[in-house]
């Protein structure tokens, strides 16, 4: 949620607070947001905190799969936060409303049960003197990208108006980071950047990122939905174009053309497996509206298998004087091509069942790579 505070008085923090260890979020200070509680340690806490000042610190957890975590599975450095409200769900459950107030560091861990009690200290952030200039200049630079980026990233417009009054430059950098939905490792590294200038400086790296991603995605969905409504129409118009055939009595038949090929195929006397295969795509084809794309393909696959000589064998002549009289009355020159499909020929004529090599004619047009090959 949005900076939300409506004053900057000073808070009166104890050294002494209950713990409330955070799993799938890093709360900021002046960040207000809902947590579900349902740990027993967590609910304690949450009580005792409740019953005396309704100050909490939170604490993020290292690893969010942990269920019982120890004082060596929390981050030292968390935000003390203000419980606005407290509600008891129907299971067990709390639903607590909170407030982060300031930021803060754990010094040392008093108890781990009932719940866990620390001493925490403030951490206070300051902008040096040399920094101003700097902190001006980034203060702006981020309250001008938060209104570039607020239509691409569907955040709440309240944002700009809370920016256009922070001259903070922590608490700005705070806000910017409660609302980019970061990961808990990322938002947990940005907290523990104690000068506010320098986190105000990353976060503009974050938000020119963002914007960046933000309009490469824009372009995209948007090329995707031109591309869908081309489909949508193309596929209007023809069915349009075939309810005007079918008034005029000019119907289509596509079983015709898959008989066609089906017979074809049969003739052919492929493989069987070739022959399953080919049915399967002409099958394929007579579902397929005869415009698509890939009909086309399909006939292009069926015509190519279908002449195909399954079943015609020719005997290998393998003549090597032939050969050489062959290649010099057609091809003048070539010496070293003629030489090397002579030995090749010469190879396979020694050892009948050689496999795998393959000659390749490599050259610009009209020097006789298909006649060789021949």
């Amino acid at each position: 949620m949005a900076d939300q505070l409506k004053n900057d008085e000073a808070i009166e923090i104890p050294s002494e607070l209950p713990l409330l260890p955070v799993r799938d979020v890093v709360v900021f200070p002046y960040m207000i947001l809902p947590l579900f509680v349902g740990r027993e340690r967590s609910i304690a806490a949450i009580e005792r905190a409740v019953g005396k000042h309704r100050l909490i610190m939170l604490a993020a957890q290292r690893d969010v799969h942990t269920e019982d975590p120890g004082a060596t599975d929390l981050h030292e450095i968390g935000t003390v936060a203000m419980i606005m409200r407290m509600l008891k769900l129907p299971d067990g459950r709390l639903k607590v409303l909170v407030q982060g107030v300031a930021k803060a560091y754990v010094q040392q861990y008093l108890s781990e049960t009932p719940a866990f009690t620390v001493r925490v200290k403030t951490i206070k952030e300051e902008v040096l003197p040399g920094q101003r200039v700097e902190s001006e200049a980034l203060i702006r630079t981020v309250k001008t990208k938060i209104e570039t980026i607020l239509p691409l990233k569907n955040l709440p417009p309240e944002i700009v108006m809370i920016t256009n009054n922070i001259e903070d430059p922590g608490r700005l950098a705070d806000l910017v980071l409660s609302n980019l939905r970061l990961a808990v490792p990322e938002s947990q590294a940005m907290l523990e950047v104690l000068d506010p200038v320098e986190r105000l400086r990353k976060v503009n790296g974050m938000l020119e990122r963002e914007i960046e991603v933000s309009k490469v995605q824009a372009e995209i969905e948007h090329n995707v939905r031109e591309e869908m409504t081309r489909m949508q129409r193309e596929h209007f118009l023809r069915e349009q174009l075939r309810a005007i055939k079918s008034e005029l009595g000019d119907k289509e038949d596509r079983g015709t053309e898959a008989d066609e090929y089906r017979d074809k195929i049969i003739e052919a006397k492929m493989p069987a497996p070739v022959e399953k295969e080919a049915q399967k795509q002409a099958g394929r084809l007579e579902r397929m509206h005869p415009d698509a794309a890939e009909a086309s393909m399909l006939r292009t696959f069926l015509d190519w298998m279908i002449e195909l000589p399954w079943n015609k064998r020719t005997r290998d002549n393998i003549d090597l004087s032939m050969a050489k009289k062959v290649l010099d009355e057609d091809h003048a020159g070539l010496p070293k091509v003629k030489e090397r499909i002579l030995e090749f020929l010469g190879v396979k004529k020694l050892k009948k069942s050689m496999k795998g090599p393959i000659l390749c004619f490599v050259g610009p047009p009209g020097v006789g790579k298909t006649s060789l090959g021949k």
